[in-house]
């Protein structure tokens, strides 16, 4: 039997200290934004790897730079009031291991290690504890955004900046840059335990997702759908002890246990980022690949190289990298379609309850909106086979169906299809107040034009 070992808190520096050297690399910042007179496109350069799918001829690769990569510190961990301060460069694995022994974790971990906290936010990250608690940035109270004009804000739900606190969200750093986030944090065991649940049938699979999300018990739901007749689903709960643990970092990629088992045990930070190596797009796919590179190879190396070679991807039917959102009572209809269409290709699925209705979607969107909860389903490593848009038939789909997707890959709406799903009006309001010049191009612009090279 593993017990929880005691582990005392890290000791921090005085916040003051921490704060005033924030405050020196915010002014750098803001002061570089204020003597730029180019009027050419800006990206960012940060430490950290980007998460976001790489694409041949994306605009970003020659895009003048503003480097923040050094806002990437946890300024304070208070566990009494059970929030925490930090800048967006902060690693979701770099803060598991500093709020982890305080007792305490983020209300959403998303699965990749090196996913930044502001990296959550602009592009809408969520995990296995996102029937309860909705994407990341539901937890946040504050943000500090540093506008293209070099003007520092402070932004909250209820101050006058308020409509920015909400926009920033699903905004790929098209409002702005993100400085400083303050969000809550809840209690965590030590140990996850896991219950492997298999069904043969969509609708019976939909009835336990409905069933499973309304136990107070249940800490974690995720799933992995192998094909049309068998569908698992992860339930988990945080545990003090755990008989075992499993890693697999090694020749066992994650998601092809779920077929096997029927129970699994984690330490709490290997349970978050148990699909490290990727969900269903683990790479090296050969055993002798994993034997010799596995515990090597994992997302963020993976992405490196494909941020290197970007240039060199096919621009042509690309591999599908995309979470496809879809009202919970048209679950059924979807598996039908993707089965027709796709074939037996593995879907991760995430059950999500948004806890706010999100300024940056539509009205129009929300008019057609009739659940509560939304399932995120992922197709990870997917690749065409008949010349077919894959990304563009699921773009219609949805459409048909009220969903919406992610933004982080290739995105092929038109401009009228995109102002549907996405708040038009919204979105141009802030950028009139964050980013007058356009400096960081909008929304459609960035993740429907230049991400193509089409700007």
């Amino acid at each position: 039997m593993i017990a929880q070992e005691h582990i005392p808190p890290c000791p921090e520096p005085s916040l003051a200290l921490s704060l005033a050297r924030h405050d020196a690399k915010v002014a750098r910042v803001a002061r570089q934004l204020r003597e730029r007179t180019s009027t050419q496109p800006l990206s960012l350069r940060k430490r950290a790897v980007s998460h976001q799918v790489p694409k041949p001829g994306d605009r970003k690769y020659s895009d003048e730079k503003i480097d923040v990569s050094d806002l990437d510190e946890i300024l304070e961990i208070d566990p009494v009031s059970r929030v925490c301060i930090a800048e967006p460069g902060v690693t979701f694995v770099d803060l598991v291991a500093a709020a982890l022994p305080y007792g305490l974790v983020p209300f959403v971990v998303p699965e990749l290690r090196t996913i930044t906290i502001g990296g959550a936010i602009s592009g809408c990250s969520l995990e296995s504890m996102s029937f309860r608690y909705g994407g990341f940035h539901d937890s946040c109270l504050e943000y500090e955004v540093i506008t293209s004009d070099g003007e520092v804000l402070t932004c909250t739900p209820e101050n006058e900046h308020k409509l920015i606190f909400h926009m920033v969200h699903g905004a790929f750093g098209t409002l702005g840059i993100l400085s400083k986030l303050k969000f809550k944090l809840i209690p965590a065991k030590p140990f996850v335990r896991l219950s492997y649940e298999t069904y043969r049938t969509a609708g019976d699979y939909h009835a336990a997702i409905a069933e499973r999300s309304g136990q107070a018990e249940v800490d974690f739901i995720d799933g992995i759908i192998h094909g049309p007749d068998r569908y698992v689903l992860s339930v988990g709960r945080f545990v003090d002890h755990a008989p075992y643990t499993s890693r697999y970092d090694g020749m066992t990629a994650y998601y092809e246990t779920t077929a096997k088992r029927t129970e699994d045990y984690f330490t709490t930070p290997e349970y978050f980022f148990r699909y490290d190596r990727g969900v269903t797009n683990v790479r090296p796919k050969s055993r002798l690949g994993r034997l010799l590179l596995g515990r090597f190879v994992r997302s963020t190396e993976i992405l490196k190289i494909g941020e290197k070679i970007a240039w060199a991807l096919p621009r042509e039917n690309p591999t599908l990298t995309v979470d496809v959102f879809i009202p919970f009572s048209r679950f059924n209809d979807f598996m039908e379609w993707y089965w027709r269409e796709f074939g037996p290709f593995p879907l991760w699925c995430v059950p999500y309850r948004p806890a706010q209705r999100y300024h940056w979607l539509s009205d129009e969107w929300y008019a057609g909106l009739k659940d509560e909860m939304l399932v995120d389903l992922a197709v990870y490593g997917f690749k065409g086979r008949d010349g077919r848009n894959y990304y563009r038939m699921l773009e219609g789909k949805l459409q048909e169906l009220n969903g919406v997707k992610t933004f982080i890959s290739f995105n092929y709406y038109s401009e009228e299809e995109f102002w549907r799903i996405c708040h038009k009006e919204n979105h141009f309001a802030v950028k009139a107040r964050t980013d007058r010049r356009n400096l960081f191009r909008d929304l459609y612009t960035k993740t429907c034009l230049a991400s193509r090279g089409l700007d």
